[in-house]
């Protein structure tokens, strides 16, 4: 089996079941599962600096360089949310 077509095939099939699992989610639970699962996307950061380590070429590099940003921008955001969230549920000083 070729292992282009297997990881189209993967990917394919974790896309269909991660939009059947957000789909499935109630709208109040949205926020806390998303920023949590946006914290835990550090490990696409760590993944995205090996991957620039072994870039050759500038067209590797910039792909690293670009997922290094937005794995970054996703973590950030996460905490953001996280954030935001925990403090709607402080009491409001006087």
């Amino acid at each position: 089996m070729d292992p282009v077509f297997l990881l189209i095939f993967t990917f394919v099939i974790a896309s269909l079941l991660g939009f059947e699992l957000i789909n499935k989610v109630p709208p109040t639970l949205h926020t806390p599962l998303m920023s949590g699962s946006n914290a835990i996307s550090g490990i696409t950061v760590v993944g995205a600096l090996m991957c620039a380590e072994a870039a050759e070429g500038w067209l590797a590099q910039s792909l690293a360089f670009l997922a290094i940003a937005l794995a970054t921008i996703n973590v950030v955001g996460g905490y953001m949310v996280t954030d935001r969230m925990l403090a709607s549920f402080k009491k409001k000083e006087k």
